[in-house]
This record gives C-alpha cells, sequence and structure tokens, in this order.
C-alpha cells in the first residue's frame, strides 16, 4: 500500500553527502578546514557571520557620482533629419520611430543642432535645441509644439 511515510526516491536519483572528518576511513587529512588558525577549530570564525558590518562595507562596490533616475528622451541630429525626409515634410515622433531614427518615444524625443540641414521642415511635439531651432529656421521650416 502507498502511503506517506512510505515514499522512498528511486535509487540511485539522490547523491549521498559526503562524511569529511570522522574517523580514519574519510577523505582529507584536514577535511576541507585547510591548515591550523581559528577557522580549522571545531566552533571558530565561518563566514559573513562574526564579519561585522566594516567588512561587508569594504567588500560591497561603491558607485561614484550621481545617477539620476529621470527618464531622458531619444536624441536625433538635424543632419539625420536631412537624410531622411524631404523637402517640406512634417515631421513627428510616431515618423522617426518609423523610419527607425529613434527606438524609444515614450520619453520622449529632443532633435539636436549636430550637422547641416537645407530643407525646409515642419518638427511637431519633439523637444528642440536652440542650435537645432535656428538652423531648422534658417532653411525655412517651422518648430510646433516645443515644450
Amino acid at each position: 500500500m502507498l502511503t506517506l511515510q512510505s515514499l522512498k526516491p528511486k535509487k540511485g536519483s539522490r547523491k549521498t553527502k559526503k562524511r569529511v572528518g570522522r574517523g580514519l576511513g574519510s577523505t582529507g587529512s584536514y577535511s576541507g578546514r585547510g591548515v591550523k588558525g581559528q577557522r580549522a577549530r571545531s566552533g571558530g570564525r565561518s563566514g559573513l557571520k562574526l564579519r561585522g558590518l566594516r567588512g561587508i562595507m569594504l567588500s560591497t562596490p561603491k558607485h561614484r557620482g550621481f545617477q539620476s533616475i529621470a527618464t531622458k528622451p531619444s536624441v536625433v541630429n538635424v543632419l539625420e533629419l536631412a537624410k531622411h525626409f524631404v523637402n517640406g515634410a512634417k515631421v513627428t515622433k510616431k515618423l522617426l520611430q518609423q523610419k527607425g531614427l529613434v527606438t524609444e518615444i515614450d520619453s520622449g524625443v529632443k532633435i539636436l543642432g549636430s550637422g547641416e540641414i537645407g530643407i525646409a521642415l515642419t518638427i511637431e511635439g519633439c523637444e528642440v535645441s536652440q542650435v537645432a531651432k535656428q538652423k531648422i529656421e534658417k532653411a525655412g521650416g517651422v518648430v510646433i509644439g516645443i515644450k
């Protein structure tokens, strides 16, 4: 009859624990405790238990500087806009994502002024740097909805 107390694992499926330091037949002369010292004795210091806060603090990695948790917008330069859009086109966040210029639009898109632009574009719903705005307006473009 099958009962809870009669359940046993299949023979050979469970490995027996190696018993060290139990008499003459045991393997290893120091039983995995190394050579002499407080840690080799029974009841001796072990692991993190008595290392103290100072030891733990010294062993943990320290991050230098300030890490902002604020999400940063995806960045596109005016040079990329000039390559991927035609004269008189309307540029939006979704369109930039569709063209593969940005991957993430949830945290916003910012257009920066690196490079030159010679076509008139209408920028809508994107953050635009001062330099980029000057270059776009100089080329005959319009910037709508700056945050």
